[in-house]
């Protein structure tokens, strides 16, 4: 019978031996089916994604345009005008071109030429082609870009190209140097890490064949974030593990009941914890934006993937390998647990000697934090803002802004009945900031208006002209005339993002305080838990908006931000709390509110510290890519962590815990005075 109590670990390991080596590759791959273009983020009922469904009946209107526009600051001259006309003539035989190629168009200055090249599907590959071919005897002094959504597109993938590489090594790194730091062991590190690694690849798997299959789309955003979310949940939920069966192996000497009794005991709170943060990114199917209707399932894919490996893979390890895991500091049978005498055992009686003072004083500086949150600029940026490093396109389109119309290339398309083409022409000239606008087409009884704009395309003031454009053209009758095009998509995702918000952030509140109500057996404490939570959301995002105006410098944020950065924060951030208060009921069932949560704070200080510092190191990994958001994204969500780990879970609810005494638990029977001892002093069951 001993022999048969090692077959099912091993199995279990040899099953995770086989899923790592199937799922692994499908995290590189990924990449292949990544939507990284404009269209992947279309809000679903707006304005701009109706005219994209439109474009479908128009001949070629797939084609994303890849504006070449060429440069001399001394003057274009003849062998520059016959170098351009070559490559242009050429550039119809590159795969993925999609003719007709636009005539070779001078600047009124004479300073810059350029031409339109429409590229059909995925335009990285067309556009890199393009981009050597163009550095092809290019005359000495001229300077040529590929700009326009195609370039965009292209460089952006460009950007994410790092996410199945550098970011999994970056993150790996981080956290193989923080568990040696925190275990003091080199083989243990490998285990969680194994653990994580095994956990990607079945995320990764699955999330590949959901995508294959047309179920959801994934981005390199999207992606980035999956990858980060697993290694850091997965390491979390390993070190609340690890960390309460090296508390049983001081208590037990058979490894296999030390396992046993340590899963038992983790396993409420990490189902909690990775419920809590399922249902809180499935929250996001209630937004309207696509790119976040797939980031939920995508994530919570991940959170389901490193629930799954750390209650079942890293078990078996830790039942195979035994007490050697922690080699060279194996815990002892019989040896008392450190915890006591540490840190944390200090922390905990210099909040038991103040508790309101502890929390007033911690309160009023979460407090003073979220006053700058007004300062937190999110109405969006220029697609050309994204980038934190120099890219083609952005170059390219600062040159097209100098010597032509901003938006030549990227042009706002109106679709509206053709019987109303000369009203609709007429309403669309006269609009501020149009540069020009003419009819590029009929299909179907419509009519596709191309309205070039003076303003770059991804531009605020390309916003306001489009604003502008829908108020002319929705006037014009019987035309029922709509417009999008890169800008409307610019503009509607803004302003479906602020919808999001309103929507999406009480059914997260709503969802975390139901799943606290349920694992507590109580009111108060889930409300107090989500009110601190809450509070150092704000604080935040107030001290982001500070350092992100006054030290990084940033052009401001996208919309989506904030609501990302709320579902992370408060579904993550409660983790920490889980952790903690049911460790603070169960001391609290044997010993009282003031002991228990005196107690449920030191025993679990040092390795819910280590989960926040990992998952706030793995979040900081997505700054490594050179995009805006993720780099935004990787601050605030590290930060706050951080803030939650060390002020809100360390400090202030213990404080607000002991100072509100048994009242914190009710309705249950743990509220009442003289509970939880029975009459006969024996542990009762609340």
């Amino acid at each position: 019978m001993r022999r048969l109590r090692w077959l099912l670990p091993a199995l279990i390991m040899i099953g995770w031996l086989v899923v790592g080596a199937f799922g692994g590759p499908y995290a590189g791959k990924l990449s292949e089916i990544a939507e990284n273009d404009a269209s992947a983020f279309l809000p679903e009922s707006a304005e701009a994604t109706e005219v994209q469904r439109l474009l479908q009946h128009f001949p070629g209107s797939e084609a994303a345009p890849a504006v070449v526009v060429a440069e001399r600051q001394s003057g274009i001259t003849a062998a520059d005008r016959g170098y351009l006309r070559q490559v242009r003539d050429t550039v119809s035989g590159i795969e993925g071109v999609k003719p007709p190629v636009s005539p070779v168009i001078p600047a009124a200055d004479n300073k810059a030429l350029q031409f339109v090249v429409p590229v059909s599907g995925d335009p990285t590959a067309t556009v890199d082609t393009l981009r050597q071919r163009l550095d092809e005897q290019r005359p000495q002094g001229l300077s040529v870009f590929v700009t326009g959504p195609a370039g965009q597109i292209a460089d952006l993938s460009e950007a994410f190209s790092g996410i199945d590489g550098l970011l999994l090594v970056v993150a790996g790194s981080v956290v193989a140097a923080i568990l040696i730091v925190v275990y003091r062991s080199p083989l243990l590190p490998i285990v969680v890490l194994l653990s994580a690694l095994f956990a990607l690849g079945l995320a990764s798997l699955v999330v590949y064949l959901f995508a294959d299959g047309g179920v959801l789309a994934v981005n390199g955003q999207s992606q980035g974030i999956l990858f980060i979310l697993v290694f850091g949940a997965a390491t979390d939920y390993a070190l609340l593990l690890v960390s309460r069966y090296r508390e049983e192996l001081r208590g037990t000497a058979d490894r296999y009941s030390a396992v046993r009794r340590a899963w038992r005991a983790t396993l409420e709170p990490i189902l909690a914890s990775a419920g809590t943060v399922i249902l809180g990114l499935l929250c996001l199917l209630f937004s309207d934006l696509a790119s976040n209707q797939d980031l939920g399932p995508v994530a919570a894919i991940g959170i389901a993937a490193a629930l799954l490996a750390s209650l079942t893979f890293l078990p078996a390890a830790l039942v195979l390998f035994g007490r050697a895991a922690f080699w060279p500091f194996r815990p002892r049978f019989g040896s008392k647990p450190p915890e006591s005498g540490g840190i944390w055992g200090r922390v905990a009686a210099r909040v038991d000697k103040g508790p309101r003072v502890v929390w007033v004083v911690t309160s009023l500086v979460l407090v003073a934090g979220a006053a700058f949150l007004p300062q937190l600029r999110a109405e969006g940026t220029a697609q050309s803002e994204l980038f934190l490093t120099p890219v083609e396109s952005v170059a390219g389109q600062e040159v097209l802004g100098r010597h032509f119309p901003a938006g030549a290339g990227s042009p706002a398309i109106v679709i509206a009945d053709a019987d109303a083409t000369p009203a609709v022409l007429s309403a669309t000239r006269s609009v501020e900031g149009v540069s020009s606008a003419e009819a590029a087409g009929t299909a179907g009884g419509l009519v596709r208006v191309d309205a070039v704009l003076d303003a770059p395309a991804d531009s605020d003031a390309a916003v306001a002209t489009v604003q502008r454009l829908r108020d002319s053209v929705h006037g014009v009758r019987g035309a029922d005339a709509l417009v999008g095009g890169q800008t409307a998509v610019q503009l509607d995702t803004r302003e479906t993002s602020k919808r999001d918000r309103i929507v999406i952030i009480p059914i997260v509140l709503a969802v975390v305080l139901a799943v606290l109500a349920l694992l507590l057996r109580a009111l108060i404490a889930p409300l107090l838990l989500v009110a601190t939570v809450v509070l150092s959301f704000a604080a935040t995002m107030g001290i982001s908006a500070l350092v992100f105006n006054h030290i990084f410098d940033f052009p401001g944020a996208d919309p989506a931000v904030p609501l990302f950065a709320f579902v992370f924060l408060v579904a993550l951030g409660i983790d920490y709390n889980i952790f903690l208060m049911t460790r603070v009921r169960e001391e609290t069932l044997a010993s009282g509110t003031r002991e228990g949560t005196l107690r449920g704070l030191t025993v679990t200080g040092g390795v819910i510290t280590s989960a926040g510092v990992v998952l706030a190191a793995t979040f900081s990994a997505l700054a490594v890519l050179p995009i805006l958001f993720l780099a935004q994204m990787a601050f605030i969500v590290a930060f706050g962590v951080l803030l939650d780990t060390f002020v809100v879970r360390s400090l202030l609810v213990p404080a607000l815990t002991i100072d509100i005494g048994p009242k914190v638990w009710w309705p249950s029977r743990l509220a009442r005075e003289g509970f939880p001892k029975s009459d006969s002093g024996m542990p009762t069951r609340a």
